[in-house]
């Protein structure tokens, strides 16, 4: 069984401000606009980040998750860790844990091409996890959640490499570390200064919810090939907060180095 973390989404009160401020200062390029999720009363842009997706979501009505997500943890920030499974025999499987750890979905697609499901914040305790399977199982190249293929020509790698972790926050980090474990099925390192969970291709750190806004997506880390023009375009938009981290969307971004 094999886990992809194929997709990070954030959540923002405005939208273009803030795809402004990742495509300029990681230099990514958006790739695909989901007019689907006009129904949930969002609009949304994705960028490719190595060959997975950056996604940034904003309401565009009252009363909806995303606007009571942002009212909740008090502004922008992380909101749903997106993953690829390597089988429809996996995703099944992993689909029925979570519910056996009552874990509640919030929202599920099933075709023949695609099943996802998505798994209720609250009972997660931190952020969505989202379970996605599709008919090509290729954790490189088709994704449905960027219109399958046409997103290629918009990869670029020059400044910003791709995903290596992401940072989960709480009030007890190795219980909610143990918790995502159980559901994903996976085991916990203990022999860092945090818990971390391993999928394929990054790692979910968990640590303690100390900057006063609650459970939640706090942090990611990123893989990078020049810090320094990310230094100097983060400095002119006010999202420097060290060498080696930023502050974009709510959120904490941890640059490390390609060599």
């Amino acid at each position: 069984m094999t886990i992809q973390l194929r997709q990070i989404c954030l959540v923002a009160e405005k939208l273009a401000p803030v795809v402004d401020d990742l495509t300029k200062i990681l230099g990514i390029h958006s790739c695909y606009v989901d007019p689907g999720v006009a129904k949930f009363g969002l609009e949304n842009n994705l960028m490719p980040v190595g060959r997975n997706f950056l996604e940034v979501v904003a309401p565009t009505q009252e009363n909806t998750a995303a606007g009571r997500y942002l009212q909740r943890r008090g502004g922008d920030g992380g909101y749903m860790v997106i993953t690829q499974i390597d089988s429809l025999a996996e995703h099944q499987r992993l689909r029925q844990r979570a519910l056996d750890q009552h874990v509640r979905i919030a929202h599920e697609h099933t075709s023949d091409e695609w099943y996802l499901s998505q798994l209720h914040p609250r009972d997660m305790q931190a952020a969505f996890l989202e379970l996605e399977w599709n008919r090509e199982e290729d954790f490189h190249g088709y994704w449905n959640p960027v219109g399958g293929l046409g997103w290629e020509d918009k990869v670029q790698q020059h400044t910003t490499v791709d995903f290596i972790g992401v940072e989960l926050q709480g009030d007890d980090p190795l219980a909610l570390a143990h918790h995502w474990a159980n559901v994903t099925d996976l085991n916990v390192n203990t022999e860092t200064d945090t818990p971390v969970i391993h999928f394929n291709n990054a790692a979910l750190h968990f640590v303690h919810a100390s900057d006063g806004r609650g459970p939640g997506l706090g942090g990611l880390h990123i893989r990078v090939n020049d810090r320094a023009a990310i230094l100097q375009n983060a400095k002119r938009r006010d999202c420097y907060v060290n060498e080696d981290q930023l502050d974009i969307c709510g959120t904490r971004w941890y640059l490390h180095d390609s060599t």
